[in-house]
């Protein structure tokens, strides 16, 4: 069964597992998450769930998708995410997806914007080297060469250069699911994922083991 949520992540923390073993964890508040639109291969031409994640105010939202929600007569959510699933006939608009759809042990890939870091140089953004830090060198943390001069008289795409780095859509494949409580709608995934604390997190089953 194909399976998928929204979450925050809250922080790492650690736990130990029946064995003794101590085991870093990344604490994500998942779900409760509602289903805003089905969408089937018949009239969308693919199978896909649409879920909305963290009530807000109706000031918060345009007037397009506040008809969106009140047609299905939901409450305002700040988050919506498509899924694309082959399942989407066993949910309906209005039905909630809970984090108790996960067990301890189950592979999951999770996939969030990880953190910015602002305009980095080309050491810190590619790990190049510097310069000689020797006084008469004159030239310690920049670009280094261009390229060729005439010929082609230009620099080539992708050269790696300073410019922003980070605030990406990252995906980290395969972690497990250390632990499920179902009361605070917490899951507890071994290991980090990425983003800063806040960062929305879309959770599912992992597509390789």
């Amino acid at each position: 069964m194909l399976k998928a949520i929204l979450g925050k992540k809250l922080g790492m923390t650690q736990v130990f597992t029946e064995d003794g073993l101590l085991v870093p964890v990344t604490v994500v508040e998942a779900g409760p998450c509602v289903v805003t639109q089905v969408k089937t291969q018949d009239k969308d031409g693919y199978n896909a769930l649409q879920v909305g994640f963290t009530d807000i105010r109706a000031k918060l939202v345009n007037k397009p998708l506040k008809g969106h929600f009140d047609k299905n007569n939901i409450s305002y959510k700040r988050y919506l995410r498509e899924f694309r699933l082959d399942n989407v006939q066993e949910y309906s608009v209005g039905s909630e997806i809970k984090v108790d759809i996960f067990a301890p042990g189950d592979r999951v890939d999770v996939r969030g914007r990880s953190k910015g870091k602002g305009y980095a140089g080309p050491i810190k953004r590619w790990n190049q080297h510097r310069g000689p830090m020797a006084h008469g060198s004159k030239y310690h943390r920049g670009p280094g060469s261009m390229g060729a001069g005439t010929s082609p008289g230009r620099i080539f795409k992708t050269k790696r250069m300073a410019g922003r780095m980070g605030y990406d859509m990252v995906s980290v494949q395969n972690l497990e699911v250390v632990k499920v409580d179902a009361e605070r709608n917490l899951l507890m995934i071994k290991g980090a994922v990425p983003g800063a604390r806040g960062t929305l997190l879309m959770i599912k089953n992992t597509v390789k083991r």
